[in-house]
């Protein structure tokens, strides 16, 4: 492949020190700690809307989903299509709940409701999935880039790390959500640029690449069998739900933008558009991936083209000078801005959850530079995942990211569940539930083969007492589990005294009044 010209250089560098700037535009402004992960009421409601979007669009889905799309149908979007019809349902009360209850940490609400276990279970199950999603999208990026420069991925992984520390440090939570804004934009018109070319690359066009597509099995949401040992159209869309109220009900950075939010409407209102403005961006890059697929179909790709790297060949072989920059630039704002929430979020769980409850006392300044040196962990953190993914990760990342967040959402969503809908759940049944869904998480996950990994193998082999349903069943069942095992136990202990604000039936009650 030809490397980047000039004109594509000063492009991404152009987007970089616009990342810079917001940075340093807002570090004056950046006194205490609430404005520091919150900034609350200084944005509109359309800003926090595309912040959401930019904050669930990394890495992943620029080069992951064109690499799914490439050489597989359209399976992986029913996660993210289940995410409006769960959350039309349920938005309008998480919101209220979330902004009564809780200070900063998500998981303030599972204390309250459950107790500190219930609480350092779920938020350390949180900085352990951040940080392996974190690392993945530093890969995919350091990949793409290294493809399309030949420059060494560490050396990829270490300036947008530099990047990364600087903008955190510096600019906060004001300078995380207007470059999302910046982004959002980015990723819309990066998005078309590329699907419009290679619909227009195409010999036939639309109608040539829908019929090519359909005969070579890329189109559709296959296979329908109700099978829960392999990928099918149910493993997705049950998976799909839980996915939806674990991002938007229990996930830090999501959270955190309701709190930042004036008011409950205006939250609200954010959280539907950047649910909507989220399915069309993950459905046309998965598009991309099945017109790449027609294409190289009527041209010759080479051989040591791979799906994971199709789609940067195809910018550098067949994009004009200055929107292969762009894209590239988009590319890595998209890493930016997604690393800069989940860092910001890291440090505001790590804060509030662990610094605050084993040194309380201290001052807001205090507190205010050991957030910092959290920011300035996550970052290392997130380096040395992207480092491990680099060195032994093999396959889709798509398939490996999907099944993190199936192992480390650990039952995170059925705590929430019976937290809300069920007055009888209590502290020493949860505990209860949470050490079954330790044990069979752990029992599921050495006794199945790892996904994405170099050299898979069982970690454990009890024979006929393997876990044999796909790797996305496993997050499913954990919630189960603490759902009928919370609240089975919980009958066996005395019935909880509850403020009226913990429950989704005084939210109810309350709204009818």
């Amino acid at each position: 492949m030809n490397h980047l010209h000039f004109i594509d250089y000063a492009i991404i560098i152009f987007v970089l020190g616009i990342t810079l700037y917001l940075g340093f535009r807002f570090a004056n402004k950046q006194t205490t700690t609430e404005n520091y992960f919150l900034s609350k009421g200084n944005f509109p409601s359309w800003a926090l809307g595309l912040s959401l979007l930019s904050t669930l669009i990394s890495s992943n889905t620029f080069l992951g989903y064109p690499e799914q799309g490439f050489q597989s149908n359209w399976i992986y979007l029913l996660q993210g299509y289940m995410v409006p019809i769960v959350l039309l349902g349920t938005i309008w009360f998480i919101v209220p709940l979330f902004r009564k209850v809780i200070g900063l940490s998500t998981y303030e609400y599972f204390e309250k409701r459950f107790g500190k276990f219930a609480r350092y279970y779920s938020s350390s199950s949180f900085i352990i999935r951040q940080f392996a999603g974190m690392g993945s999208v530093l890969t995919l990026v350091a990949l793409a880039i290294y493809k399309l420069t030949n420059i060494d991925p560490v050396i990829i992984l270490l300036c947008v790390g530099l990047v990364l520390i600087v903008l955190n440090l510096k600019g906060g939570m004001q300078a995380v959500i207007w470059l999302d804004v910046f982004q959002g934009f980015m990723l819309f018109a990066s998005g078309f640029i590329c699907l419009g070319i290679l619909l227009f690359s195409i010999k036939g066009g639309v109608p040539e690449a829908i019929k090519v597509a359909t005969e070579n099995n890329r189109t559709g949401f296959g296979p329908y069998d109700l099978k829960f040992d392999r990928l099918t159209f149910w493993v997705l869309v049950i998976n799909g739900a839980f996915y939806a109220i674990q991002k938007y009900a229990t996930d830090q950075t999501v959270v955190q933008r309701y709190l930042t939010a004036k008011s409950d409407k205006s939250a609200i209102k954010a959280s539907l558009m950047g649910i909507f403005l989220t399915v069309p961006i993950w459905t046309i890059f998965m598009f991309i991936g099945t017109a790449l697929f027609v294409y190289y179909k009527q041209n010759a790709l080479p051989a040591d083209v791979t799906a994971k790297t199709v789609f940067p060949y195809f910018m550098m072989t067949n994009l004009p000078t200055g929107v292969i920059g762009f894209i590239v630039a988009a590319l890595i704002s998209a890493a930016i801005c997604s690393l800069s929430a989940d860092i910001n979020s890291n440090a505001a769980v790590g804060m509030e959850d662990y610094y605050k409850k084993f040194r309380p006392g201290k001052t807001d300044k205090e507190n205010l530079y050991a957030s910092k040196m959290m920011v300035l962990l996550s970052c290392f953190f997130a380096i040395g995942m992207g480092y491990f993914y680099l060195k032994f990760s093999s396959g889709g990342i798509i398939d490996l990211i999907f099944t993190v967040y199936a192992i480390f959402s650990g039952g995170i969503v059925g705590i929430f569940l019976l937290g809300v809908f069920s007055a009888r759940a209590n502290r020493q049944g949860m505990n209860i539930a949470i050490v079954a869904c330790i044990l069979f998480t752990t029992w599921a996950f050495l006794t199945s083969t790892p996904i994405g990994l170099k050299n898979p193998r069982l970690l454990l082999d009890l024979g006929n007492f393997n876990f044999t349903h796909h790797k996305l069943m496993l997050g499913v069942y954990s919630h189960l589990v603490v759902i009928v095992v919370g609240y089975i136990a919980s009958l066996f202990f005395p019935k909880p005294v509850l403020p009226d604000n913990l429950l989704y039936s005084s939210w109810k009650a309350n709204r009818n009044k």
